[in-house]
């Protein structure tokens, strides 16, 4: 009796502490789809919590700092409150978000695999677990756990799959139920229903990706304007509005170049991201990948050694105020391309491989139809090609007859011809192989269509790359040239106002030695986030691409600011 009355006592102490509260359906789809363990009402509980440990934290911080008028300290500590308990709260919704655009852009190739599947054996249950084993991603594991989920049971999967996700991609709901449906069609009208399906989910993804285009340019101009030209115009006035008696301090500019302008350029770029519909990741490769050298300390040695020789060499020829920013940042950026290029280098050999399947496919296809057998078509395209392609293709033909084995295990063995490309459409196109080697001559007209139908996969991502270069070029050489040029050009003009403005009215503006570091920094935080916004809004968020892209644009950008500052102030 006594250790019920504690039992309750317990349970009415914790409902007193932690209030009940109410959790979206969004946000309890999207930690299910993040697979995050966290309870729904634990994150709204942290949302609120992080609200009022900011509010309480800014408004003492802020009135003891700031010297504003206390009601305005509370307005913006309120303020800033509420927007992280927003950000809390819409956090899994927006990375959901995200993840579901990278997890779309594989839809064409995950109905592209189904269909060469049932053109070579006709049947939704073998073409659905060929599709998701052959895949990587969210996409390919949800196709995977509804096919384990079908086992048993009448059905393949694809029709739940298609409804999951009908309401992200209707068109992929219906291109994979249009493959579903081709199983019970006569053998003649089944090539035209396949053709629909995947016809299907190509012109969704061309229309979506075009309409995404077209939407962001507006969004893009003005992140460009409000992101680099306003704030280096800002510059450019500084010593006017010290002559002028308007009061701008250090902290000032602090507050509004690293937090201010940042907070306004990266939800920007966050909200840019969202907008996209789909996304084309790059193959998926990690340190454990065998040509990926996992010493961490080579990466960490180049960055600490160009580091140290940038703060030596600096120290001599450059203004004492950019050598710590110069060193910095060079070490930084040194080290994220020593870190991510060996697998910048795998994907490069990866994506040269995709680039030539077409044409070793179609050479292929043809002699099977013919009556060669698929094994010495194989050779004949190995000797034909003088591309990537064509070295793997000799390569698993010489595997073939040094080791007698058969065509799947040259090429997806161990030590394989294409064991280490980390690539799923290679992957799938070594598997088909291996099936029409069995299957002989039938299996020609399939290889040719395999071969058509990936060139069409391509020209969608091409297409779909094409449309957004103008924005990605543009902020891609403002991120590296323009912005740093023109920074480093105003920086130096400033300083130059500055001193002649202190001479004539004792009012000087802020000191060149407080001035350049504060927008240098400005400059290397605005290159990481457009930077990143280029190849997320081309390739999706891809942490690799991203960290090597960003690395080597830091190492652009700081010494074009350097130089360009070098350079104002022997012109001005």
């Amino acid at each position: 009796m006594v250790t019920d009355d504690v039992g309750h006592a317990r349970a009415g102490a914790r409902t007193a502490v932690s209030p009940s509260v109410s959790a979206g359906e969004e946000l309890r789809r999207s930690l299910s789809f993040l697979g995050d363990p966290v309870a729904p009402e634990t994150v709204v509980r942290a949302g609120y919590g992080g609200a009022l440990l900011v509010a309480c934290l800014l408004t003492p911080v802020g009135a003891a700092l700031t010297g504003l008028p206390v009601p305005v300290v509370v307005l913006v500590a309120l303020t800033a409150a509420l927007g992280v308990a927003h950000l809390v709260h819409e956090g899994p919704t927006l990375l959901a978000a995200a993840r579901r655009s990278l997890a779309l852009g594989a839809a064409p190739g995950i109905v592209a695999r189904a269909v060469l599947r049932m053109r070579i054996t006709p049947t939704t249950e073998s073409a659905a677990t060929f599709a998701a084993s052959t895949g990587e991603g969210p996409l390919a594991d949800s196709l995977a756990e509804h096919v384990r989920r079908a086992r048993g049971h009448p059905g393949s999967g694809f029709e739940s799959f298609a409804a999951e996700w009908d309401d992200w991609f209707p068109e992929l709901g219906r291109a994979v139920t249009l493959v579903a449906t081709a199983a019970d069609a006569p053998p003649g009208e089944r090539p035209r229903s396949l053709d629909r399906s995947l016809r299907t989910v190509l012109d969704g993804t061309r229309d979506r990706m075009a309409a995404f285009a077209n939407e962001i340019q507006g969004p893009a101009t003005g992140l460009y304007a409000f992101g680099v030209l306003l704030p280096l115009a800002l510059i450019a006035v500084l010593p006017a509005a010290a002559t002028a008696g308007v009061p701008v301090t250090a902290t000032m500019l602090v507050v509004v170049y690293w937090l201010v302008l940042p907070g306004v350029v990266l939800l920007g770029s966050v909200w840019l991201l969202l907008r996209r519909p789909v996304a084309f990741p790059p193959p998926v490769v990690d340190r454990s990948h065998p040509e990926v050298d996992g010493e961490w300390w080579l990466p960490v040695l180049a960055a600490l050694g160009a580091g140290l020789a940038v703060g030596f060499v600096g120290s001599i020829l450059l203004p004492p105020w950019s050598v710590p920013l110069a060193a910095v940042v060079t070490g930084i950026g040194s080290g994220l391309v020593a870190w991510f290029r060996p697998v910048v280098r795998v994907r490069n050999h990866a994506r040269a491989v995709e680039s030539g399947l077409v044409d070793a496919l179609y050479l292929v296809g043809r002699e099977v139809g013919t009556g060669s057998a698929v094994e010495t078509a194989i050779a004949r395209a190995g000797e034909t090609l003088d591309d990537e392609t064509g070295a793997v293709l000799a390569d698993a033909v010489r595997r073939q007859r040094q080791l007698r084995i058969d065509v799947r295990t040259a090429f997806l063995g161990e030590q394989g011809a294409v064991a280490d490309v980390p690539s799923p459409r290679v992957q799938s196109t070594a598997t088909l192989l291996a099936l029409a080697a069995r299957e002989g001559r039938p299996a020609g007209g399939a290889i040719v269509s395999m071969a058509s139908h990936l060139e069409e996969l391509q020209s969608v991502e091409s297409e779909a790359k094409r449309q957004l270069g103008r924005i990605t070029g543009t902020l891609r050489s403002t991120a590296t040239i323009f912005g740093p040029l023109v920074a480093g050009v105003t920086v130096s003009l400033a300083g130059e106002m500055g001193g002649l403005g202190a001479t004539n009215s004792q009012s000087a503006a802020v000191p060149v030695a407080v001035l350049g570091p504060i927008v240098g920094t400005y400059v290397i935080v605005l290159t990481t986030i457009l930077t990143a916004l280029a190849v997320g809004l081309e390739n999706g968020l891809d942490r690799p691409l991203v960290g090597y892209r960003v690395g080597g644009a830091l190492l652009c950008s700081v010494w074009v600011f350097l130089a360009a500052y070098v350079a104002g102030g022997l012109f001005v």
